[in-house]
């Protein structure tokens, strides 16, 4: 089954593969990333200062708000046609001043799966004990201390803006001496290891006391490196936790149902546009689909992101074909393939968050409409 995950093919179950296994290390997100995505010039996001917004007498906010609701129906008769849009790691300061500003254009909510060595100093890395590994083992590095502080801002700005923090673990292990070994226990500790990255990395890295950005014990879902882990240990830990979802598994345009005790928000199977070949709904997969994850001549570009946005159109038509099923989308904060994916991301999320029976939202605030009206049948 490991081998399944890491071959992308064209069926639905092998292309899940490694999607994700290239995060950007923190480290990486540090320097001048010129363009967000593409072609622009991105001036650094301008926060207030984190001895202010992360002042230690502020209780830390939830991970999870959820500030609108929707009607069971539209006024034609249909329910909303959901589209969540949502990134693994969450490292790149200038992409997420990006992401913040696209979803503000389009009242857009989105999901941001936090690593944790993301908000943790180097200088630390020890403190880390993952399984398998050796202590301050990490496949994505540690964070900058500026960066960590400035980062911890910016997720408690988002937070305020209404986007959900979920969990993307801490070391990215993917492949044979990775996270498909771990057992419930092991599967505890990296919770524990996240709590901790979240409510002292900040503090850790400024050399004073800051608060966290958000409190770790509301996050509501996780999507695991990879899409990899076996999926009754670490949703054991979940339910434990009092979370409510997992966004790892490939599946269809459907309505969601639970599986293990939680809602199962899988990265869908979908026709690679013009090919008759499946992929699945996230940027690493489409990436290996159209070009075996190379980066192609820049002169490719707009052929290539032409191709990504009409399989973001078929699948958002697929969906209104039938009962107006949600749509998952999940990104990374990259910049692959010449930015070949964000690009066309930014793109869809602008032409498609405004269209009158499109909602677009966060994995919690779907869950809360869910949780209000039950799933849909048909």
């Amino acid at each position: 089954m490991l081998r399944r995950r890491r071959l992308i093919a064209s069926t639905m179950v092998v292309a899940a593969v490694a999607a994700g296994c290239a995060d950007t290390a923190p480290q990486a997100s540090s320097g001048p990333p010129a363009k967000s995505p593409s072609g622009t010039p991105t001036a650094k996001p301008s926060e207030p200062d984190p001895t202010t917004m992360l002042s230690p007498r502020v209780k830390p906010p939830s991970a999870a708000p959820v500030t609108r609701s929707f009607p069971a129906k539209l006024p034609n008769g249909e329910p909303p046609l959901f589209v969540v849009v949502s990134f693994d790691g969450a490292g790149d300061l200038a992409l997420w001043s990006h992401w913040r500003k696209i979803a503000q254009q389009v009242d857009a909510r989105m999901t941001f799966f936090l690593s944790g060595p993301y908000l943790y100093p180097e200088s630390r890395k020890t403190d880390y004990k993952p399984a398998y590994h050796n202590p301050g083992a990490s496949d994505i590095g540690w964070a900058v201390p500026d960066n960590a502080v400035e980062r911890a801002t910016v997720l408690r700005r988002a937070i305020a803006e209404g986007h959900e923090i979920g969990t993307h673990a801490n070391g990215h292990f993917c492949g044979k001496n990775g996270i498909e070994r771990w057992s419930v226990a092991q599967w505890k500790a990296e919770f524990v290891a996240f709590d901790k990255m979240v409510e002292t990395g900040p503090s850790l890295a400024a050399g004073k006391p800051l608060a966290a950005p958000f409190d770790p014990s509301t996050v509501k879902g996780m999507r695991t490196p990879c899409l990899e882990g076996r999926r009754p240990a670490y949703r054991q830990v979940m339910r434990q936790r009092g979370m409510l979802y997992d966004a790892s598994e490939p599946g269809y345009i459907a309505w969601p149902k639970k599986k293990d005790g939680v809602w199962d928000f899988p990265l869908q199977s979908v026709e690679l546009a013009g090919t008759g070949k499946s992929t699945l709904t996230m940027d690493y997969n489409l990436w290996y689909s159209q070009t075996k994850a190379r980066k192609a001549p820049l002169a490719h570009a707009p052929k290539l992101k032409a191709q990504v946005l009409a399989t973001y159109r078929q699948a958002l038509a697929r969906s209104r074909a039938g009962n107006n099923p949600p749509l998952f989308l999940g990104n990374h904060f990259n910049r692959w393939n010449n930015s070949v994916y964000s690009d066309s991301l930014t793109t869809f999320v602008q032409e498609t968050c405004k269209q009158p029976d499109v909602r677009c939202v966060s994995n919690v605030e779907l869950i809360a409409w869910l949780t209000k009206y039950g799933v849909p049948k048909g």
